[in-house]
């Protein structure tokens, strides 16, 4: 049943891929950070974001900068599996903090592999500065996928005891 439920929730995150949001508004950050507390094989917990990820950009398109991406995603597993207890300030400090990771690390390979800027500290400070509109829309979305994830199962779980096994 908790598998199933658990399953549920990420099929509906991957879905949500599809509808027409914003540049950078996703739910994979909330996705990454959710396999990694609640999903006990964590090799299933790395390959949760990863393939819906996968499956979604064979449809949405795939870029150059894929690497980065996908590893930011797998750090942000990592995070999650570093939540002892899924508190709504451990959530949201998370949230915030996969969404400056993804920030940090997407940017840099922008800076480093892209040639649109100089390779120099000013043109790595002008990728990021040009990226701020986008991180506010990762930072929305991680908190808002965040809650809606996190908090469906933690209700869920208050009602169906079933679900309320640890990982």
């Amino acid at each position: 049943m908790r598998f199933v439920f658990l399953i549920g929730l990420v099929v509906m995150a991957v879905l949500t891929r599809f509808l027409p949001v914003p540049p950078n508004f996703s739910p994979i950050i909330a996705l990454a950070l959710f396999s990694g507390v609640y999903f006990a094989n964590k090799k299933f917990a790395f390959a949760v974001p990863m393939a819906a990820m996968l499956i979604s950009d064979i449809f949405l398109g795939f870029h150059y900068d894929m690497f980065a991406v996908y590893a930011s995603f797998a750090l942000m597993v990592l995070l999650g599996t570093t939540l002892k207890k899924a508190t709504v300030a451990n959530v949201a400090l998370s949230s915030i903090g996969g969404a400056v990771l993804f920030f940090v690390v997407t940017n840099f390979s922008v800076w480093i592999t892209s040639g649109m800027y100089a390779h120099s500290f000013s043109g790595l400070m002008l990728c990021y500065e040009a990226a701020v509109p986008f991180f506010r829309n990762t930072v929305a979305s991680a908190l808002l996928y965040s809650a809606v994830m996190f908090g469906a199962y933690e209700l869920s779980a208050k009602y169906l005891p079933a679900l309320a096994t640890t990982k």
